[in-house]
């Protein structure tokens, strides 16, 4: 049998209480999980999908799918974030065709692939588990124990 014994267990405990109060305000956190989503989406963009989009029938001026002269869609992903939440998206009335696909124009006789770029892969929500991670080590290690009694090397 193996037997683990902690010493000191009042101070976790109250290392652990003083982190879960300082999780009540998540602003910074969430700011950093959707600039990281952000990213992605730009990611996106730049390799023309992940995975990659369907070519264009025919290319625009740039060769770039998504991306013809103004380059507006891609310059027009927002961000929003408060305490409970993190957003990207687009606020560009023409942002949804090109991710879900669908008929478009006149008589919506024209079909617009499906070019998904509000899309995360698995390494972007690896990169938000870090943020999140390296959130929380923040928070811990601006705590010190000096005899027996916790001190915030970082007051707000």
């Amino acid at each position: 049998m193996i037997k683990i014994e902690i010493e000191n267990a009042e101070n976790i405990s109250r290392l652990l209480g003083k982190v879960a109060e300082k999780t009540q305000n998540r602003q910074d956190l969430m700011a950093d999980l959707a600039e990281t989503m952000r990213l992605a989406v730009d990611k996106n963009f730049e390799m023309e999908g992940r995975p990659d989009w369907q070519g264009l029938a025919h290319p625009n001026k740039s060769g770039k799918i998504l991306q013809g002269k103004s380059r507006d869609l891609r310059l027009k992903i927002i961000t929003k974030s408060d305490n409970s939440e993190a957003i990207v998206g687009s606020n560009k009335v023409y942002a949804a065709i090109h991710q879900f696909g669908g008929k478009a124009g006149r008589n919506k006789r024209a079909e617009i692939p499906k070019r998904p770029f509000l899309t995360l892969t698995e390494e972007d929500k690896e990169d938000l588990l870090d943020d999140v991670q390296d959130y929380f080590q923040r928070l811990i290690s601006q705590w010190t124990v000096r005899n027996g009694k916790f001190h915030n090397t970082r007051p707000n």
